[in-house]
């Protein structure tokens, strides 16, 4: 299934968030997460995680630090500071918001005996 880009332009920025509230992480463990997370629906480039890991920082949500791991690997582990997790608790009632509207709009769809709908 391929999603569409304004689909996932939205979803991205709490995706992220929420994936590193669950803790400290780098670059590639976070595009593994989002894979896992989607049932491999979402695979991720570096070319799209970057910049807004870059955007994240730059507004305060993200801070982050650089370690070498077990591999004698440099990398830039990023955490969620205060105001990512203002930010991210925003947007989840914002999806919420989305997603009991999108299945009310489902169920309604299912229940009516009319909705043989044709498009042109």
């Amino acid at each position: 299934m391929n999603l569409s880009k304004d689909l996932m332009a939205a979803s991205s920025t709490p995706i992220v968030l929420g994936v590193i509230a669950e803790g400290e992480t780098y670059g590639y463990e976070i595009v593994k997460r989002v894979e896992e997370l989607s049932g491999g629906a979402l695979q991720w480039t570096d070319g799209m995680l970057y910049p807004l890991l870059h955007r994240l920082e730059k507004q305060g949500y993200l801070g982050s630090r650089w370690l070498v791991g077990d591999s004698n690997r440099k990398r830039k582990y990023y955490a969620i500071t205060d105001e990512g997790i203002a930010a991210l608790n925003e947007q989840r009632q914002q999806w919420q918001v989305i997603n009991n509207a999108l299945n009310q709009i489902w169920r309604d769809m299912t229940r009516s005996d009319d909705h043989d709908v044709q498009f042109v």
